[in-house]
């Protein structure tokens, strides 16, 4: 694998772990789950395959941005929302 395709692969890895701190089903959890899916496909050597793999967790990562935000405006919207 080289440099570039590795460094790409650590920050996503570095970028999910960061995102999972606010994971509803607990930061072990989905710390755990991330190790696990980085594991299971540590055995792929392809560039072409391994950036596709970058591309997907880029997209899961997009999602939990996403579900974090909808989380906050919902909460702030409960808290100015007239009665």
């Amino acid at each position: 694998m080289s440099s570039e395709v590795r460094t790409k692969v650590l920050q996503l890895y570095k970028q999910l772990i960061f995102l999972g701190r606010e994971y509803p089903g607990g930061a072990d959890k989905f710390r755990q789950q991330c190790h696990d899916a980085f594991i299971k496909n540590k055995h792929v050597q392809d560039p072409k395959q391994i950036m596709a793999l970058v591309a997907k967790g880029r997209y899961v990562a997009k999602e939990l941005e996403a579900l974090y935000s909808l989380k906050k405006y919902r909460a702030m919207k409960q808290r100015y929302q007239k009665n």
